[in-house]
């Protein structure tokens, strides 16, 4: 019988990094090649164009104009729809049967927004925590809750 394989993500708005476990006393193994990592720009690099200056309606007045979008906000949904589709090839793809997910709280679910069906469905655990700086032989600790390793 084929041991249950199981994906684990471990992401922010920044960085991903998927494991495996093949079943209890297997722990958590790094998968090479299903990494992603985003380079941290400001707005201002994003976004290096001025909104502008209007004119008050009435009298001569004038002020600058806002952005109509916060463009940090924005590369980070892009990423998480990256890592979303990094795991919906593997989801597809059959490489596993089950995907638990830990992420921020808004990392987690710009995943959601981002995520197919097939990654919704094999989906069987998410824990809203930042793990992404945790040392490697530590990181299953946090795992125990949701699955036997």
């Amino acid at each position: 019988m084929k041991p249950v394989e199981t994906f684990i993500l471990v992401a922010d708005a920044r960085r991903a990094q998927v494991y495996r476990n093949r079943g209890p006393g297997s722990g958590l193994a790094r998968i090479e090649g299903m990494a992603l990592e985003t380079r941290h720009r400001e707005a201002r690099e994003i976004m290096a164009d001025k909104p502008g200056r209007t004119h008050e309606r009435m009298g001569t007045a004038r002020h600058a104009l806002e952005y109509s979008s916060d463009p940090e906000r924005i590369e980070e949904k892009r990423f998480a729809a990256e890592v979303a589709e990094m795991l919906d090839r593997a989801v597809t793809g059959k490489a596993c049967d089950r995907l638990i997910v830990a992420a921020p709280p808004v990392m987690l679910g710009d995943l959601r927004e981002a995520g197919s069906a097939a990654v919704k469905e094999a989906t069987v655990a998410e824990l809203d925590k930042d793990l992404t700086r945790i040392p490697e032989q530590e990181l299953a600790s946090h795992f125990e809750s949701v699955i036997a390793l």
